[in-house]
């Protein structure tokens, strides 16, 4: 087995396993500043729905309560003051305060409109709610431009995700050729990623 279906296996497996409930946690944990990439989970949903084991719109649906409610809950840890919870503890599950000050600049410098297009935006898409909790930006707003972030970027992924099952046999061929230097990319990504983020985790204290 390649190195890239051992991959989609693992993640397909899981999806397979829990169903929409996997996808469904994973949003809600993304979008609450554990940072689970979208960026894989949605595109192998897709790639179930490919298969006929899931409904895209049921995807697409539950992905976005999934991140709608995550980020509710981010926007009131930052209205109730539980911003220095977060400060304090992140570095257990790798926040760290570097990434929650991009969002406060973020939303500093471009104010309620950026709930809505940082939606789209990796990393910062995660941490945005919490300044718009803290600066305890208008609720209703909130969550209509959180809605009309998500919505695009989950159906974005989710279709990549069928398009590669549709054309799985091909994507396959292709990696199946560079195992190994998918391999080493994989490690090298993780190992930068991981210094330099708990680099960061660690300076917090």
């Amino acid at each position: 087995m390649s190195i890239f279906d051992l991959v989609a296996n693992t993640v397909i497996s899981v999806i397979d396993m829990f169903g929409y409930w996997a996808i469904f946690g994973a949003m809600f944990l993304e979008s609450a500043c554990i940072p689970i990439p979208s960026e894989v989970v949605m595109p192998f949903s897709g790639f179930a729905s490919s298969n006929g084991v899931l409904s895209f719109w049921t995807i697409v649906v539950v992905g976005t309560i999934g991140q709608l409610l995550g980020s509710i809950t981010t926007y009131y840890i930052g209205r109730s003051g539980g911003r220095h919870l977060v400060e304090k503890y992140g570095k257990y599950v790798l926040i760290s305060k570097r990434d929650i000050r991009k969002a406060d600049e973020w939303f500093e410098r471009r104010g309620d409109a950026t709930v809505l297009f940082t939606r789209m935006v990796p990393v910062v898409r995660t941490f945005i709610s919490l300044p718009a909790g803290i600066s305890r930006m208008n609720f209703a707003k909130f969550v209509i431009y959180s809605t009309i972030g998500i919505i695009p970027w989950t159906l974005l992924l989710t279709y990549v995700g069928v398009k590669m099952g549709e054309n799985w046999d091909r994507i396959r061929d292709i990696f199946h050729g560079f195992d190994l230097v998918i391999g080493v990319v994989l490690v090298v990504m993780i190992f930068v990623y991981l210094k330099t983020h708990l680099k960061h985790v660690m300076d917090q204290g």
